[in-house]
């Protein structure tokens, strides 16, 4: 991939990402989002006491402050943004906080015990940058390690920035490993309408899995090369 394209599709990202802080206010709606997400994800991880954790496009460090509360001993943000950059830096302290793309991690091979990304994936519309960051994250986790997936599954019509990925692309992301997801988040436009007013419902709505709109998923790197495998997260994963 040439270095300016990839330049000229970060700078759209970061232009997307900046837009975005000037329209969106806090709400109930994301208070809802924020604690579906970390129930799931508190429930699919477990504890993390001793382990190491780098997460992708870290933001303001509010994913690294819920492993460091898991008990994760090692912390390490990457963030394009200057601005959350600085924040996450004082957000968590002693955390190591890098501010520029995640296609190039500064970390060495096998260096972590688990790598996440959190809804920046589709935020990337070049196919060959999320091909260069995903194999990026494949490189820095441990053989025993996995990466923690979460992302949307499907595309926002009202919203052209942002790109749903589904299994398939998933697992052409991350070959020869061992993809476990989980639909999880009801549908925006109905959670906007129901969470305000009729919470009971929406978390009701939300178990049925054709009106959620996001994935939760574990990725295990496979220490021999074979066939990448999609199925259902059913449990924690259990390190090696």
């Amino acid at each position: 991939m040439h270095e300016t394209t990839v330049s000229t599709e970060l700078n759209r990202i970061e232009e997307e990402y900046a837009r975005r802080a000037r329209s969106v206010r806090h709400s109930v709606l994301q208070d809802y989002y924020y604690s579906q997400t970390l129930h799931q994800v508190s429930k699919t991880l477990g504890r993390l006491d001793g382990r190491s954790v780098l997460d992708i496009g870290c933001g303001d460090g509010t994913w690294l402050m819920v492993f460091r509360d898991l008990g994760a001993s090692k912390l390490a943000g990457i963030e394009l943004r200057a601005k959350p950059c600085i924040s996450a830096s004082r957000n968590v302290p002693g955390a190591e906080v890098v501010c520029r793309s995640a296609h190039r991690l500064p970390w060495p091979d096998a260096h972590f015990d688990v790598v996440s990304q959190f809804v920046v994936f589709t935020s990337v519309l070049d196919l060959k940058l999320k091909q260069r960051i995903a194999a990026e994250m494949l490189r820095v986790v441990k053989p025993s390690g996995v990466i923690l997936w979460f992302d949307f599954r499907v595309n926002n019509p009202r919203n052209r920035q942002v790109r749903g990925i589904g299994r398939s692309e998933i697992t052409a992301l991350f070959p020869h490993s061992d993809i476990r997801l989980s639909s999880l988040i009801l549908a925006p436009p109905l959670a906007s309408m129901l969470v305000p007013r009729f919470p009971r419902l929406a978390y009701a709505l939300a178990r049925l899995p054709f009106l959620r709109t996001h994935y939760l998923g574990l990725i295990k790197p496979l220490e021999r090369a074979a066939p990448a495998n999609t199925r259902v997260l059913s449990k924690p994963p259990i390190f090696n």
